[in-house]
């Protein structure tokens, strides 16, 4: 892995939900990719204006090294945290998750809490679409006119994102991101493909 780019992590693929019923008590987990914490409290306020009534709006997220619970409302450490373990324990990153609780007239105890909402949003988690995110290179290339043809069949060839193109007296730049894995190749590539008059440089600015 190149130096200063994060590692690869797994999210999900989409929003998900699961729902439990104990002691009457009904248990509505939702979970969601989150890059930020502002996304993660917006996918809080989206829950929470769909269940306004609902007896607690209980949430946990991680996002790297950041991470955040609430127990709203719940005995301390019964929910939010519990909820912040299965996050930890699904093996996800970038996500946030929020468990609903109608309040069903039975009480849980401690240790009932910490089982509903802690197995609520593992359950949500586990059966939840995942995503492999893989960080990209950015590398910075500058090829004459007569080798575009290179260039374009190597875009094509490896898994790129190519940035906008400028236009030079004798040929163009643009930045291209690959996977740190394939910066080499692609580099080593380009440069047989035009003889060596390709220029690629390290990171280009995003």
């Amino acid at each position: 892995m190149s130096a200063g780019l994060p590692d690869p992590f797994t999210t999900l693929a989409g929003e998900h939900r699961h729902s439990d019923v104990v002691e009457n008590s009904e248990f509505l987990a939702f979970a969601a990719r989150a890059d930020t914490p502002e996304q993660a409290l917006a996918f809080l306020s989206e829950v929470r204006a769909r269940y306004p009534d609902a007896t607690h709006h209980c949430w946990a997220y991680r996002i790297g090294a950041l991470y955040r619970f609430n127990d709203d409302g719940e005995p301390g450490g019964t929910a939010g945290a519990p909820m912040l373990r299965a996050i930890e324990g699904q093996g996800v990153d970038h996500v946030m998750a929020v468990v609903v609780r109608y309040y069903g007239g039975v009480k849980l105890g401690t240790g009932g809490l910490v089982r509903a909402y802690g197995g609520a949003a593992a359950e949500c988690l586990r059966t939840a679409p995942k995503l492999e995110v893989r960080p990209r290179q950015t590398l910075s290339v500058a090829v004459p006119f007569e080798h575009l043809g290179a260039l374009y069949h190597l875009l094509d060839t490896f898994d790129t994102v190519r940035g906008e193109e400028a236009y030079t007296a004798s040929g163009i730049t643009l930045a291209v991101a690959v996977y740190p894995g394939d910066a080499d190749a692609f580099a080593a590539a380009l440069r047989d493909g035009t003889r060596g008059e390709a220029e690629v440089g390290g990171e280009a600015a995003p």
